[in-house]
């Protein structure tokens, strides 16, 4: 989204135009500092293979993921120590578990998202039926 505004005023010769861009889905966040923080989303069923996020940390920031049955335990193969740690910024990471992004069989199920997060910002998720590359 880009937003254009004028700069100057009535007095002075000087006068621009100056152009705010702000990332896809990058509205709000849900963030964290470096001691880290947390969020778990409610139970949602959801279509799709893989999860997409959209974020950013800084440099010695991470961001993992887990996928929890909505009782609130963690799935076999999708805890939070079999999440890859995230780092960068990215508009459409895919997250993987022990180096899968697969998540066909959980496909239609009811399901909890619980972010880490340490010095990062999460701007939205997603998933996906496949790659979006």
């Amino acid at each position: 989204l880009s937003l254009y505004a004028s700069e100057g005023s009535w007095h002075g010769k000087g006068n621009a135009i100056r152009r705010y861009t702000l990332r896809m889905d990058g509205f709000v966040s849900v963030n964290a500092p470096l001691k880290g923080g947390e969020v778990v989303t409610k139970p949602l069923k959801f279509d799709g293979s893989r999860l997409e996020i959209n974020f950013s940390t800084s440099a010695a920031g991470t961001l993992r993921v887990e996928i929890q049955a909505p009782s609130g335990k963690p799935i076999d193969g999708f805890a939070l120590g079999d999440c890859a740690e995230l780092f960068g910024d990215s508009i459409d990471r895919p997250v993987t578990w022990k180096n899968n992004p697969d998540l066909s069989l959980l496909a239609g199920k009811p399901v909890r998202l619980r972010f880490e997060l340490r010095d990062a910002d999460l701007y939205a998720f997603q998933f996906a039926r496949k790659e979006s590359k």
